[in-house]
């Protein structure tokens, strides 16, 4: 029976999200049980192919990921693929009626990690875009759970949240990306150069973005505010230990939030929601 390896499916993407990031699964737990899985479907997708642009040296990334996008829009279209986290992510495709030019966009910012890049404002937008903007929109449609006006109010508070965590990702990665993948996301800069005006600069434009967020965070259904506003107090703190740094410090180690900080993150945001202090 399919349900059985649609059930199957679901719990490769879930693994998947498990073995891969503590802090989005921390917030996927504290979703409502109705829209977790459908959350781990997407998160699954998005980091297999994270995976074949930044891990898959050895191999020829462009087929995979030319394959993985001809793999993804074909198990759309049949219903099923042989492929888990494919499957689970058809699934959710079709059942929340999520538009497919979200995937195409994303899938367009893996191509660009393919080839070094010169990132102009107008590239670096698009990549963020591709890469997070819309990956917020997807989890958004299971949120608003097919209510489209609901969804339109707050697609533009769902982008900026993206948009903030993505950038903060790139200050949190900037030396892994610099020396070992030879990648600089951030337009006019020299990350040899790199200094702590730039720093200062990113750092204002993201300050910007999460006071934008969490007015829509606020605004979110509750089935999904509780888990989506943790994803925010975590990239809140890692920003903020980001900000206590120099541009040299971030250039020489990877910032972190060791897994006992995240789990004391998670009670202090649980009870403020319940308080509603948020």
């Amino acid at each position: 029976m399919k349900e059985i390896f649609d059930q199957l499916s679901e719990e490769c993407s879930k693994l998947t999200t498990k073995r891969y990031s503590t802090s989005f699964s921390l917030g996927i737990y504290f979703l409502s049980r109705e829209v977790r899985q459908p959350i781990y479907s997407i998160y699954g997708f998005v980091r297999l192919a994270d995976e074949i642009v930044d891990s898959f040296h050895q191999f020829d990334k462009k087929y995979l990921l030319d394959k993985f996008s001809a793999d993804t829009f074909e198990a759309i279209k049949m219903g099923i693929s042989l492929n888990p986290v494919l499957n689970s992510f058809q699934k959710v495709i079709n059942q929340y009626q999520i538009d497919h030019q979200l995937i195409h966009l994303f899938l367009k910012s893996m191509e660009m990690d393919l080839n070094e890049q010169n990132y102009t404002p107008a590239l670096y937008n698009a990549y963020v875009l591709g890469s997070a903007e819309v990956v917020g929109l997807m989890c958004l449609k299971v949120f608003t759970k097919g209510d489209e006006e609901e969804y339109e109010r707050l697609k533009p508070y769902a982008m900026k949240l993206g948009s903030a965590f993505q950038k903060v990702n790139f200050l949190r990665d900037v030396k892994a990306d610099h020396q070992a993948l030879n990648r600089n996301y951030f337009p006019n800069v020299d990350l040899a150069l790199f200094c702590d005006n730039q720093k200062k600069q990113i750092e204002e434009e993201i300050e910007s973005e999460f006071r934008e967020a969490l007015i829509g965070i606020k605004m979110l259904p509750s089935c999904s505010r509780n888990g989506v506003y943790l994803a925010y107090i975590y990239y809140r703190k890692l920003f903020n230990k980001i900000k206590g740094l120099t541009a040299e410090r971030i250039m020489t180690e990877r910032i972190r939030i060791p897994n006992h900080h995240k789990i004391g993150l998670m009670f202090d945001s649980v009870i403020r929601h319940k308080l509603n202090v948020i």
